[in-house]
């Protein structure tokens, strides 16, 4: 039953207003909109301040903050946030683990946005491009996550975007620029803290200068306390990549990386390969794509042809002979793999699983590239090959991600304690 706005009771608009903040810190808006009989566009009206907030309203309001919240963040000391340039929502997965509630996603790609939604469902707001999406339309948030696109940065992506005359790093408009839009957010939604996900090779970028702007305007002018640090994936799965982690906290903590959890012999590629001793589990969502459960053995079309064999031994060849470093690199069960790479799909030349004396190597195939990047057989692969492999080459490796969370978490609950404790005073001041 919803509770009519007495209309004897003077209230200013301001009070009221603050009390709407109250609520919706704990409340959704379908949720405030119910009790105090009106329409969710017209909360949303208030709150973007498009019109006044009734000074009628308070009472409700006072009534509504008696009840229990029905939020998560309320209930168990959990916490909510966002994923942007969200992939296939492996950083998602790191902070859900430690109870997180995702409440909006931002992916521009139409396939990674259908891995993701197969996995996660589409019961929060989902758009597509941030850039022209208002900062104050994004929802209330405790932690702010962005694996921002790296390739402006990458080792890779620099030298190809160098021979074709392209620019990169913060010239490249269309990506390198996108950094600021996560700025932009973190400046008009203020969220306790933020963890920001890019290639190594971001540090060195441009002589420093890159990401010195980028520790500028974290630090200088949106004031959080900010820690940076190279993590290698190896410590949890059988590949090395090195990617850097960038968080940041909207007060001073202790937050230390000497807490890191970090195996010292991690696995190795056997470990995620599939199984030919008949020990392969049966996943019903891959069926036999991937692995053939009768013959107990890898899909023969994940095996290089003659021609491609023939023509990657031969480029390998050519640049060793120059004193280059370029070429295919086999990888056994005792071995730690290159880094997977969204290229994965066109050779595989990277990772080559090999087979046998006398025998061509193979790729890994999608469901190995999942395991290579710390993610559950559950996780549902629904796009082809080429796109998964591409998937899993810009995603990040999961178990990283879950570790970072476990030491940010603490904090975060420490500073939402304390706001819950600040909105029971002023309810009670109200």
């Amino acid at each position: 039953m919803s509770a009519i706005i007495p209309g004897d009771v003077k209230m200013t608009t301001c009070q009221s207003f603050e009390l709407l903040k109250l609520a919706r810190s704990r409340f959704s808006q379908r949720e405030v909109a119910e009790f105090v009989g009106k329409d969710t566009k017209t909360i949303r009206r208030w709150e973007k301040g498009e019109t006044p907030c009734p000074s009628l309203l308070a009472p409700a309001l006072r009534e509504l903050l008696k009840k229990p919240s029905s939020n998560l963040l309320q209930q168990d000391n959990s916490f909510r946030f966002i994923d942007l340039f969200a992939g296939i929502g492996g950083i998602r997965m790191g902070f859900e683990s430690h109870g997180g509630e995702c409440v909006f996603t931002s992916e521009w790609n139409n396939f990674s946005k259908k891995t993701y939604t197969e996995n996660y469902g589409d019961n929060h707001p989902f758009v597509g491009d941030i850039v022209p999406f208002p900062a104050e339309n994004v929802p209330e948030h405790d932690i702010l996550l962005g694996g921002f696109p790296c390739q402006p940065f990458s080792i890779a992506g620099v030298s190809k975007k160098n021979s074709l005359g392209r620019p990169h790093g913060f010239e490249c408009t269309t990506q390198g620029t996108l950094f600021f839009d996560v700025a932009r957010i973190i400046a008009t939604k203020r969220p306790k803290a933020f963890l920001l996900e890019n290639v190594k090779n971001l540090v060195s970028h441009d002589k420093g200068n890159t990401f010195e702007v980028i520790l500028q305007t974290l630090r200088d002018e949106l004031h959080y306390d900010v820690h940076y640090k190279i993590i290698d994936g190896r410590h949890f799965t059988p590949q090395h990549r090195e990617r850097i982690i960038i968080v940041g906290f909207r007060e001073k903590t202790d937050f230390s990386w000497d807490e890191l959890q970090l195996p010292v012999d991690g696995p190795r590629l056997g470990s995620i390969l599939h199984k030919t001793d008949g020990s392969e589990p049966y996943l019903p969502w891959d069926d036999d794509r991937f692995f053939d459960p009768d013959k107990k053995c890898v899909q023969p079309k994940y095996t290089l042809t003659p021609k491609l064999w023939d023509y990657l031994q031969a480029y390998a060849e050519k640049h060793r002979a120059a004193g280059n470093g370029f070429g295919f690199g086999l990888a056994y069960p005792d071995s730690v793999t290159r880094t997977l790479s969204a290229r994965y799909y066109k050779d595989g030349s990277e990772i080559l699983i090999w087979q046998g004396v006398n025998k061509r190597p193979r790729r890994l195939t999608p469901r190995e590239c999942a395991r290579l990047m710390g993610f559950p057989d559950t996780f549902r692969i629904p796009v082809s090959d080429t796109q998964a492999y591409r998937q899993f080459g810009n995603s990040v490796v999961m178990p990283v991600m879950q570790e970072v969370a476990r030491l940010m978490v603490p904090h975060v609950q420490r500073m939402i304690s304390e706001e819950q404790e600040r909105c029971s005073f002023q309810i009670k001041s109200a």
